[in-house]
């Protein structure tokens, strides 16, 4: 989402005539695009943000701008008494301060009215950024804006703000102005994807989105993330099942594998529950590989729930398992009325055991690759070596004098490890 983010607002900059530079000391207007979904991340930001105080001193005429959800969508108070050398202040998702702020300075004052307008025209002739090898292959839209789900440990719906779904023709028009761009695939984010439209009963489904999507020329490949155990139709299956541009690959985290904890976080749902839904998943689409979150040491989380937890791992074999400690977040309900007694220590050792175990798993699933063909969109040459992914979403590495960006090409696939795989053109 973040990266969705950044390409809009740089998209932005570009249509009033800036463009981009490698360094920040060259710059003109720095955006520093922020997460804080982890107390590391948003440590992470300020101390970026630091790092600027003596560049913005030796010159004041440069804009510095702070983005999203460190600024949330109710703002932070007294941020810019602690950071008196920012200029702008953004919410997540939206460059609009930014861009009214640049317009003023250059005299240019315009009614909201207007503002509205040209912001919206901005939406729908995204300029992306190139890479070093040329225009992006694979880019995202974000479809759902913020989150009511509120999980107890999530600072995201106080930061992003309530769910709210972006128009399918707002969609359809970044996703045809991508294509004539050169994108191939197209992953629609929102952090419960599969509750678009949901909020408004006049706009499609996922599964219909996808559809409508799947019809525009030069789109090969649509993905889309994250969904949420509760809200995963069998509508949206059928589409996976269906269209042939739809890549079998699902991320639908689990958390915990511990039903007390389960609750505690206030995810909705079962450890069974989520069993049947992956073995229904896997019923239904031939061939998929599905993606799950794992949150370690979440408050009141025993040594016996733990185990639980990594039960459930080892028994459904997921493709990736992204890993996370737990870290108390500000508003949130598990920082207001649970004690964050898992020790530190305690939490990393739970991480590695699953990280070891996730390390074997992927492993053996990859090696059934070993000699198999299929089929592979390279994004970009990475030291020397063209990098892609399968449908299911696994990264292969291929060497090869041709320029392979933007293609679809059969590959074998001759090594095989956990993290990636390595292949040779048919």
């Amino acid at each position: 989402m973040n990266v969705a983010d950044s390409y809009h607002v740089a998209s932005s900059l570009e249509q009033l005539g800036y463009e981009a530079t490698k360094r920040a000391e060259d710059a003109d207007v720095i955006v520093l695009n922020t997460c804080v979904v982890r107390q590391s991340a948003e440590d992470k930001a300020y101390g970026r943000l630091n790092s600027l105080k003596p560049l913005k001193k030796k010159r004041p005429g440069m804009v510095i701008n702070v983005m999203g959800c460190l600024i949330g969508v109710r703002g932070n108070e007294g941020f810019k008494e602690r950071f008196p050398y920012v200029d702008v202040l953004s919410p997540p998702s939206n460059p609009e301060p930014l861009l009214r702020y640049l317009l003023e300075r250059e005299g240019k004052k315009v009614e909201q009215s207007q503002t509205e307008q040209r912001f919206a025209r901005m939406d729908e002739e995204l300029i992306l950024p190139l890479n070093e090898q040329g225009s992006l292959v694979s880019s995202f839209i974000p479809i759902v804006l913020g989150c009511s789900h509120a999980c107890s440990y999530c600072v995201i719906p106080y930061r992003r703000g309530v769910e709210k779904s972006r128009s399918p023709e707002v969609i359809l028009a970044e996703a045809q102005s991508l294509a004539r761009q050169g994108v191939k695939e197209i992953t629609l984010l929102g952090q419960i994807v599969d509750r678009y439209g949901k909020d408004s009963p006049d706009y499609p489904t996922l599964a219909n989105l996808l559809r409508s999507i799947h019809e525009i020329e030069g789109i090969e490949r649509l993905r889309f993330l994250t969904s949420h155990p509760n809200y995963f139709s069998d509508d949206l299956l059928d589409a996976i099942a269906e269209l042939p541009k739809v890549m079998p690959h699902i991320e639908v985290p689990a958390q915990a594998g511990d039903d007390e904890v389960l609750a505690n976080m206030r995810r909705g749902y079962t450890e069974k529950q989520y069993r049947d839904l992956v073995r229904h998943i896997r019923d239904k689409v031939s061939g998929v590989s599905i993606a799950t979150d794992i949150i370690v040491g979440f408050p009141g989380e025993t040594q016996e729930q733990f185990e639980h937890t990594y039960e459930l791992l080892e028994d459904l074999k997921m493709d990736v398992a992204h890993l996370a400690r737990y870290s108390p977040r500000p508003q949130t309900l598990s920082s207001r009325s649970m004690v964050d007694d898992v020790p530190d220590e305690e939490k990393w050792r739970r991480f590695r055991a699953l990280e070891d175990l996730q390390e074997g798993i992927a492993a053996e699933i990859h090696s059934k690759y070993l000699g198999e063909q299929t089929e592979i969109l390279f994004e970009a040459k990475q030291k020397g070596r063209w990098r892609g992914r399968t449908p299911t979403n696994k990264l292969v590495f291929v060497e090869s004098d041709q320029n392979l960006l933007g293609k679809i090409l059969p590959v074998e696939i001759v090594w095989t490890g956990p993290w990636s795989m390595q292949g040779k053109l048919v």
